[in-house]
């Protein structure tokens, strides 16, 4: 009933293993996008216009099974799980997920680093140089992510002695809300049984 979508970083990796899974998990009734440890880089605004896509409308095919509309939106809820080691697009994600109230955001703060560097100067020696080139403002807390990062809605701890039991008690933790979400609002298909007689008149 719950797809699970974990994002690596933000580059082509990440863009690629969140497509790979997305349009399977997207069939589920709910979705748990998980950006612990996410690297960064650059493509965090494309998917979180994905899941931002809210179901609106069905395209009802003669054969096969209705096609939701817009094209792969959730039909349920949308949990994000983050981490202190998400950083950069990692840190942004994390931050407009909340601002764009997609859903409950579990773990714990943020690295708060997302002022950008650019390997852009080669030395004589072939090392290179990487200069503080870019800066990221918010609506909400301005410059206020940089050093600081993105607090959860909801903050589990990840202990040592959770790694070490194979526990993982963030992800448990997401499932337990996304479980009691859909109990209290069970995101169901319409029923597209009573079509409408559309024949032409006498």
């Amino acid at each position: 009933r719950v797809g699970y979508i974990h994002v690596p970083n933000m580059g082509p990796e990440g863009y690629s293993e969140f497509h790979r899974y997305y349009f399977a998990e997207a069939e589920k009734e709910s979705v748990i996008v998980d950006v612990r440890y996410n690297g960064g880089g650059h493509v965090s605004q494309l998917l979180l216009e994905k899941l931002s896509r809210k179901r609106i409308a069905y395209n009802i095919n003669r054969w096969g099974a209705p096609e939701p509309y817009p094209s792969d939106s959730i039909l349920g809820s949308v949990i994000a799980i983050t981490n202190e080691y998400a950083g950069s697009d990692g840190d942004i994600f994390s931050h407009c997920y909340k601002i764009m109230k997609l859903g409950k955001l579990v773990g714990k703060r943020t690295w708060g680093g997302v002022v950008g560097i650019w390997p852009r100067h080669k030395m004589v020696d072939g090392s290179m140089t990487t200069q503080p080139e870019f800066s990221f403002w918010f609506v909400d807390v301005g410059w206020g992510v940089e050093n600081y990062g993105t607090a959860p809605d909801v903050e589990i701890e990840y202990k040592p002695q959770d790694w070490v039991n194979g526990i993982d008690p963030q992800l448990a933790k997401s499932i337990e809300l996304i479980m009691s979400e859909m109990s209290t609002k069970p995101p169901k298909l319409p029923n597209f049984g009573d079509l409408p007689k559309l024949n032409l008149p006498d």
